[in-house]
């Protein structure tokens, strides 16, 4: 659908988005710290899962669901990816954008981890103050093979349950200003619930796909 998501589907994305870990009081914990906590754990699945491995998809969406998906506020993405219209949309219609977008988010996430192939994850030392609810978490996926570092940053926010991921630059490409240019054309050609008609296309057909593998 937008070419970020050629990079998501080659493993980019699925260790630094595991920012945050359920039933940890992630906000006392620095992000950070967190991000490489859960991180670990998730590559120790990975990396011994044998029907993951194998290829089961069904593992791999249960992994993103466990371990990913809670970890994002969704809501924020969904409108900083629609941008003006947002405030447009009634309340039924921003729900319905943020259940597509969440969806799409899914498979794309669940893509990532089927590809995964021995990358690894180093953080940064994260610049931080204590008051500072908003940071930006930053990493490099070094590649098996030798090939070139990408550099992976994550947009975080502190709420009541811990801190949330809201934006994903990889390469310095903003994950949710990439996906704003399509959204955009489509709201201006068919208007929101184009969108979310046109999202939820997109999204049965690669639940077909999926189903198929």
């Amino acid at each position: 659908m937008i070419n970020i998501a050629k990079r998501l589907v080659g493993g980019i994305l699925f260790g630094g988005l595991l920012c945050l870990a359920q039933g940890v009081l992630a906000q006392d914990i620095a992000p950070d710290a967190l991000a490489k906590k859960v991180t670990d754990e998730v590559l120790i699945i990975l990396r011994s899962d044998k029907d993951i491995q194998s290829g089961n998809t069904r593992k791999v969406y249960e992994l993103v669901e466990a371990k990913v998906l809670p970890n994002f506020n969704f809501t924020r993405m969904t409108r900083l990816a629609v941008g003006a219209p947002w405030r447009q949309a009634n309340p039924a219609q921003q729900q319905g954008l943020t259940n597509e977008f969440r969806t799409l988010l899914v498979h794309t996430y669940a893509s990532a981890f089927s590809q995964y192939r021995d990358q690894v994850i180093e953080y940064r030392p994260l610049k931080m103050q204590p008051a500072d609810t908003e940071v930006t978490v930053q990493s490099r996926i070094k590649q098996s093979g030798g090939g070139d570092p990408i550099e992976v940053n994550y947009s975080m926010e502190k709420t009541e349950q811990g801190w949330k991921v809201y934006d994903v630059i990889i390469a310095g490409v903003s994950l949710v200003q990439n996906y704003r240019s399509t959204f955009t054309n489509e709201i201006q050609k068919n208007g929101i619930d184009g969108l979310i008609a046109s999202l939820t296309t997109k999204n049965k057909t690669l639940a077909q796909q999926t189903a198929k593998k």
